[in-house]
């Protein structure tokens, strides 16, 4: 007698409560091993798989895509133990899933914490988001478009997917970024109704941002699903999530939640609880452009800018290690770190991020560079984990990227420190006595006021700008 297994949305650490359904990896019918990926979700810091610690039959989901759940809603049941049924047998389960029960032929629903001495072998222990259940996680065989299908594998498929026929009458969409799905779901618009600009017509992002455009420059709607495209039915009680919506004319209303919510509830604790003041300088970089050029030209791995200003800033920060620290509010304690976790500020397609460098004080040039091309593409593709977005101790903020001389930076909370970078232009600057065309940078500094006063924020300040205008002036600190 099969045993059904109820799954629990886990804690994905780092004090986030609730995640957003993104993509569904497996179908009801679906056989699933042993830390396999059930299911994409959203949070607000990243994207993540979330394995099963249970080997068996799906049963039932909970939740459609683009449902928010707090941690601790049902996810799936698994029946454990139990071969996948006939296609009659599917579809049973498949309605128990359509109207939210979890019922399994012969077996009850227990919770993680509620199984039995002897289902405990079916299960691998707590979820560890990003990292699977145990040493060799399970994979689902998953067919590829285009790829063929054995016979044994197509009839297979079609036994444990009670809706695999529909799906190969109609063909797979080509489209494989959850983020390109959730854009045309919530603007009406019917994917298969595209050709993708992609490898092997892949629809791209660029491509349903375009058909959009087109749409509103017209004063039409988006082209929509076709009548016989199956309507999703409700697995679950929980909200749907809701998309951009027109409220009224010349009104858009954007739900703040995800990655800009997050953002938002940021930003705001900063400004509330952080008591922050901003110095500034501008500085010559000719030399520091010039030492980059003739480090690259001799070979080897490209350096970036931004590497040689974060070995700028770990050097500041031996000097100045107040600035490398946090405010304890209840303890009223400046904890001062004795390692630099450099953050460094982002934009990507699904919002700000800030991508934590480990340990840069220990890194060189050449390794910093390296590290900020992954987690940057990270950020684009949305693959960053939770321990990427958290734990740093001093954020760099290249906002020069963007076109503009200056700002004056909210401080990353908890942190206490935010060092700005402005656009590098050419200026008339007097160097050596006389008027030059240099290379001139803005550089900003916001601190939190209560770990050091203005003499120790400007000591900072000055230090990476004799830094930028002579390069020599690191090497003394090496």
């Amino acid at each position: 007698m099969a045993q059904v297994l109820e799954f629990k949305l886990p804690d994905l650490g780092e004090g986030l409560t609730e995640a957003e359904i993104v993509r569904w990896l497996v179908e009801v019918g679906d056989v699933v091993a042993v830390d396999q990926p059930v299911v994409e979700v959203e949070t607000a810091k990243a994207m993540v798989e979330v394995p099963c610690p249970y080997g068996g039959v799906v049963t039932a989901r909970f939740g459609e895509e683009g449902t928010e759940l707090p941690v601790g809603a049902p996810l799936i049941t698994v029946a454990v133990g139990e071969r996948p049924a006939a296609s009659g047998g599917s579809a049973a389960s498949g309605g128990s899933a359509t109207s939210g029960g979890s019922g399994a032929p012969g077996g009850s629903v227990e919770s993680a914490s509620e199984k039995s001495a002897g289902s405990r072998a079916e299960g691998s222990g707590n979820v560890l988001v990003g990292y699977g259940t145990s040493e060799a996680p399970g994979r689902r065989r998953r067919v590829r478009p285009g790829r063929p299908v054995s016979g044994a594998s197509a009839a297979g498929s079609r036994e444990v997917n009670g809706h695999a026929g529909a799906e190969a009458e109609d063909g797979p969409v080509p489209v494989i970024s959850p983020l390109v799905r959730r854009l045309a779901r919530q603007n009406g618009l019917d994917l298969r109704e595209l050709t993708g600009s992609g490898p092997d017509g892949l629809i791209l992002r660029a491509d349903v941002e375009y058909v959009l455009r087109a749409a509103a420059r017209s004063g039409t709607t988006a082209p929509t699903a076709e009548p016989h495209t199956p309507v999703p039915q409700p697995t679950s009680t929980a909200p749907a999530a809701q998309p951009t919506a027109t409220v009224a004319s010349g009104e858009i209303r954007t739900p703040l939640k995800g990655i800009r919510g997050a953002v938002a509830d940021k930003l705001e604790r900063s400004r509330r609880e952080i008591p922050d003041a901003t110095c500034w300088v501008d500085a010559d970089a000719t030399e520091l452009m010039r030492a980059r050029t003739a480090m690259n030209a001799a070979g080897g791995p490209k350096i970036a800018l931004l590497a040689l200003l974060a070995r700028i800033c770990t050097a500041a920060l031996a000097r100045f290690p107040e600035l490398n620290s946090t405010v304890d509010a209840e303890a009223r304690e400046v904890v001062r770190f004795d390692h630099v976790h450099l953050g460094f500020a982002a934009q990507t397609d699904r919002g700000l991020v800030v991508p934590v460098v480990r340990d840069a004080h220990a890194r060189d040039a050449e390794s910093l560079t390296a590290e900020f091309a992954r987690l940057t593409e990270a950020g684009r593709t949305g693959t960053l984990t939770p321990a990427e977005l958290t734990g740093g101790t001093f954020t760099l903020n290249n906002y020069g990227v963007f076109g503009v001389d200056g700002s004056t930076p909210i401080i990353n909370h908890p942190e206490a420190a935010m060092l700005g970078v402005g656009r590098i232009v050419p200026k008339p600057w007097v160097h050596e006595g006389e008027l030059a065309v240099r290379q001139v940078v803005q550089l900003s500094l916001t601190f939190d006021h209560r770990v050091c006063d203005g003499g120790t924020a400007g000591g900072f300040l000055r230090y990476v700008a004799d830094c930028v205008e002579q390069p020599a002036v690191l090497l003394r600190t090496l």
